[in-house]
């Protein structure tokens, strides 16, 4: 996609612009439009994706060890690993 905005830059300004002036103008708003529209489709959410419904973030006992909301409940505290 950034390939085609540069595209559309350089084809404006180096070209276009010598046959219309409103064309080069046109070509450089398609090219400012396209990153944006390009990353809000990109970060959609995906349909499977429900990262709001995690069942840690509904423990009680989310600060006792071994509960800990950044780490999942399978890995074991740092002072009970063992060598």
């Amino acid at each position: 996609m950034m390939g085609v905005c540069l595209g559309l830059f350089v084809m404006a300004w180096g070209v276009v612009r010598f046959f219309s002036v409103g064309a080069a103008i046109g070509m450089c708003v398609v090219a400012m439009v396209i990153p944006p529209v390009a990353a809000v489709f990109v970060n959609k959410r995906d349909p499977d994706d429900d990262w709001w419904n995690d069942p840690r973030w509904d423990d009680p006992n989310w600060d006792e060890p071994g509960h800990d909301r950044d780490r999942p409940d399978r890995e074991r505290p740092d002072h009970d690993q063992r060598p």
